[in-house]
């Protein structure tokens, strides 16, 4: 999750139309400070007002301070916002259910009512329903895992991988069903055992042992995907095994195309699963792989230097070409890959930290693993390839003009960017900001100004539950009604670990706040 701030050690955020700055702590902490790390990653050749900068970065305080109060306050530029798509979720379930029906008629029109007359032909006929949803699910998987931006604005991340998740395993299941089905079926037809059966089928049919080996795939990548598993695994290995699907998803179609009802029989049906697998490997290609590599071409990002910012945390500061016209909002996060022979093949999402100001992004990382400890010595200059920008949690969710924004540990990065950025009145917009101890408490000092120039309110929640300095959960819906009296007036904005998060949540439901005011994304694969 990132956090960003402003040019030679000033924050800009824009509201009501006025762009306004103020003063915060240089970029580079106190040396005393050994604890907080920021990198930063730049675009393109740095000018020489850059490299001053970046040359500031690692001067004494004493210096950077006598030159920033010298230096004059720069405005920040004002940056595009990302398109808003004129798509609504009801239109995306008609489109979903009317190809459903669609696909239902064909196998209708194709004569499959007439195979429910025997036993045999039940279960050849459920088999054939089961291969045709489960193909179709299999292609709406692939669209869900295109990270296209119409689908993060209709639905939102969390949304998305909760239907990523269950699509997939309904598809698993229904292609198994349609192995056994089809197996029992055939077998029942001719009076020979399943198993017979099932070897004549794979020796004889054609692309029937492809198939099986793409079914196969998808049950290991279904269950690399269950919790408890998942739970055990790298994101770096659960990542590299999904990579299998499209293996899957290949051989697969290779069946269908020889032996498929819709395929062999009438050419009409053909060219609509087969304009089916363009669309979705068309919006696979064009979000997935063409986009990001547009947007790095483009701004040529890099790193440009690093700066520590609490124990195990780092913030990378990401400036480059053409910055000001990369279309992205406060809140949103990218997926980040280091162009080393260690990092290249590995991309992890990350939240801006400050709002966009057109000179660079700033992401602040919490060290989770070994990767995340690597970046704390990624060398300056390091290329990165950008993916993004991602996210719903943004400005553009806001249905009231009050604001209340629930942070907890690292999860204050985008609310920080959201704090700077959303347009509100002095005294409309509130933090919460939970944190087990005073160390884990990031930013202290720029959430202060920020919320001391914007007329803003912030409590800081600090200290274990259950300790004589918290007693009770200071999230629990008595203790939120408390300490913000008009929170059904507010849209919330939540950010944290997954168990607060769902403290949170729980509590707002409880305290009947409408779920269109609610706001959050989970980072979790």
């Amino acid at each position: 999750m990132g956090n960003t701030c402003g040019h030679h050690g000033v924050f800009s955020f824009t509201t009501d139309g006025c762009t306004m700055i103020c003063p915060v702590r240089p970029l580079c902490s106190n040396h005393s400070r050994t604890d907080t790390v920021s990198i930063v990653i730049a675009v393109g050749a740095p000018s020489s007002q850059d490299l001053e900068f970046y040359s500031s970065m690692n001067a004494t305080s004493a210096t950077r301070n006598t030159a920033l109060a010298a230096a004059p306050a720069r405005k920040a530029r004002r940056v595009p916002v990302p398109r808003i798509w004129p798509v609504t979720a009801t239109d995306v379930y008609a489109i979903l259910g009317g190809n459903a029906l669609l696909i239902l008629a064909m196998w209708v029109r194709h004569g499959g009512l007439n195979e429910l007359a025997t036993a045999a032909g039940i279960f050849t006929a459920a088999g054939e329903i089961s291969a045709l949803f489960g193909t179709y699910l299999v292609l709406i998987q692939l669209i869900l895992m295109s990270r296209s931006p119409w689908l993060d604005q209709v639905f939102g991340q969390d949304r998305i991988t909760d239907a990523h998740r269950w699509v997939g395993f309904g598809a698993i299941w229904l292609l198994f069903g349609h192995a056994v089905l089809t197996t029992a079926g055939y077998a029942m037809g001719i009076g020979a055992s399943p198993v017979d059966e099932f070897i004549a089928l794979l020796g004889t049919y054609p692309y029937v042992l492809w198939s099986a080996v793409s079914l196969a795939l998808f049950v290991f990548i279904g269950f690399s995907s269950v919790r408890a598993v998942r739970r055990h695994a790298s994101y770096e290995t659960w990542y590299a095994i999904h990579l299998y699907t499209y293996l899957a998803i290949a051989l697969g179609f290779l069946h269908q195309l020889s032996v498929g009802v819709d395929f062999t029989t009438d050419p009409v049906a053909r060219l609509y699963w087969i304009a089916l697998y363009v669309l979705a490997f068309g919006t696979l290609a064009a979000f997935r792989f063409y986009q990001p590599i547009a947007i790095t071409w483009r701004h040529r990002f890099h790193v440009a230097n690093v700066v520590e910012e609490a124990p195990g945390v780092a913030s990378l500061y990401v400036a480059g070409r053409d910055l000001d016209q990369l279309p992205v909002r406060a809140g949103q996060w990218f997926r980040l890959r280091f162009l080393t022979s260690q990092g290249w093949y590995r991309a992890h999402p990350f939240s801006i930290s400050a709002a966009p100001n057109g000179k660079f992004l700033r992401f602040t990382i919490k060290e989770l693993g070994d990767y995340t400890k690597t970046l704390q010595a990624i060398p300056v200059g390091t290329r990165v390839f950008l993916e993004g920008p991602h996210g719903a949690m943004t400005g553009a969710a806001r249905t009231r003009a009050k604001v209340l924004l629930v942070a907890g540990g690292i999860g204050i990065t985008p609310l920080r960017a959201l704090l700077e950025e959303l347009p509100a009145s002095r005294g409309n917009l509130t933090l919460l900001y939970r944190a087990s101890g005073s160390e884990e408490v990031v930013f202290k000092r720029e959430i202060d100004e920020l919320a001391s120039l914007r007329g803003a309110t912030v409590h800081y929640l600090v200290g274990r539950r259950g300790s004589p300095e918290m007693p009770v959960d200071p999230l629990d819906p008595r203790a939120l009604r408390k300490l913000v009296p008009d929170i059904h007036e507010r849209d919330i904005f939540v950010c944290g670990p997954t168990g607060m998060m769902t403290r949170v949540l729980s509590s707002l439901r409880r305290l009947r706040i409408p779920d269109q005011q609610v706001h959050y994304e989970r980072f979790a694969f």
